[in-house]
C-alpha cells in the first residue's frame, strides 16, 4: 500500500482535499536534481483539515474518478486564520469607559483635577 506525505492546497470540496506531493528527480542528461510536484485528491474521513496542513495519505480503492487516496494522519496543523484574528483583536483592543481598569484610572485623574 503506497503512502505519501504532502501539504493540503485546497479544502473547498466536501469530504475531499487536494494534497500536493513534492519529490526530487535527477535529470537524465545533466544529472541535476529538480523538484516535481503532483496533486492527489484524498478523502478526509470526516477530519477537520485546512489549507497548509501537512498530512500522510495512503492508497485505497477508487472512491471516484480521481480520488484514490485517504488521509491517514495529520503530521502538522497550519495556524487557523480565525485563531490568529481573535489573538490579534485581544492584543489591540482599545479600552473605553465600560472597562473596569479605565474607570479606576479616570477617577484618579478627575480627583487630582478637583484639588
Amino acid at each position: 500500500m503506497r503512502t505519501k506525505i504532502g501539504t493540503i492546497t485546497s479544502a473547498k470540496m466536501q469530504n475531499t482535499v487536494a494534497v500536493t506531493v513534492h519529490r526530487s528527480v535527477m535529470h537524465p542528461t545533466y544529472d541535476k536534481r529538480f523538484r516535481v510536484s503532483k496533486k492527489f485528491l484524498a478523502d478526509t474521513n470526516g477530519q477537520d483539515l485546512a489549507v497548509g496542513d501537512e498530512v500522510v495519505i495512503s492508497e485505497c480503492r477508487p472512491l471516484s474518478k480521481r480520488k484514490c487516496f485517504k488521509v491517514t494522519e495529520i503530521l502538522k496543523k497550519a495556524p487557523r486564520v480565525s485563531e490568529m484574528k481573535t489573538e490579534a483583536v485581544e492584543q489591540t483592543t482599545k479600552r473605553d469607559h465600560r472597562d473596569a481598569t479605565y474607570e479606576k484610572s479616570s477617577k484618579k485623574v478627575t480627583s487630582s483635577k478637583a484639588k
